[in-house]
């Protein structure tokens, strides 16, 4: 099951996506992984906690995705508005990333994945993370089984800004060529957990024909089952794309 680039020769507004008339679950979903930190006040745990047991979840669902034939998976990790967090979770978080990419890419590689980290890699990230990062992608660039992209320090605000500052084409094709990973496709499915109905700044540019599912469970709660009933819910639906 190898996670292919984008199709330059697909039309500029479905580029990336799978087109599905009902039945076909999706094979490229992104996923708002909200809940953490309330999931581990709810249990009197401290919030780190709950990020670990979100990261747990996250490798769980990876591992799922190989058997439902989901070839793409986009998680969001870090937004660009979560600088504004605490001093105390922030450094929490950027160890813990860096802790668990250390431990956990050679594992994913053998199980085939390829990893790709998207947001920006400036300043305030620590010069560790971004060496780690590159270092995971270095490390699984040749694997095909499935793809991982992790939306790291991201704001798809910032991302159509950063594109912007170096585009000078006249395409949708073109733009999309400056964008964090111009191959990654555009999710056929967005999920959010914890009962939230919003994007928060989340793959903008290349959620534009998604289909949505919300969720009522916090992240650490969502089980196997959970993410097979929102595949569910993307198969029963017809994608027009414009069209009738």
């Amino acid at each position: 099951m190898a996670g292919a680039a984008g199709t330059r020769g697909e039309s500029a507004s479905t580029a990336g996506t799978s087109h599905n008339d009902g039945g076909e679950r999706p094979r490229y979903v992104a996923i708002i992984t909200d809940g953490n930190g309330r999931w581990a006040r709810k249990r009197g745990l401290p919030v780190l906690a709950g990020h670990d047991a979100g990261a747990d979840v996250v490798k769980a669902r990876l591992r799922d995705c190989v058997d439902l034939g989901v070839e793409e998976l986009t998680v969001y990790s870090f937004s660009t508005e979560n600088w504004r967090r605490s001093a105390e979770e922030v450094a929490g978080l950027m160890a813990m990333f860096v802790r668990r990419i250390e431990a956990e890419t050679p594992e994913l590689h053998e199980e085939g994945v390829r990893m790709r980290f998207i947001g920006r890699r400036s300043r305030p990230v620590p010069a560790q993370l971004v060496e780690r990062m590159a270092w995971a992608e270095d490390m699984t660039a040749g694997n095909q089984r499935i793809t991982l992209c992790v939306a790291f320090n991201y704001g798809g605000r910032a991302e159509i800004i950063d594109a912007a500052r170096t585009f000078t084409g006249t395409t949708e094709e073109d733009f999309r060529s400056h964008l964090y990973a111009p191959d990654m496709h555009d999710p056929d499915l967005i999920i959010r957990t914890s009962g939230e109905q919003r994007l928060s700044n989340y793959l903008l540019w290349q959620g534009a024909y998604s289909e949505f599912v919300f969720r009522d469970e916090l992240w650490p709660d969502f089980t196997r089952e959970c993410f097979e009933a929102s595949l569910d819910e993307f198969a029963a639906r017809r994608r027009r794309f414009g069209g009738r």
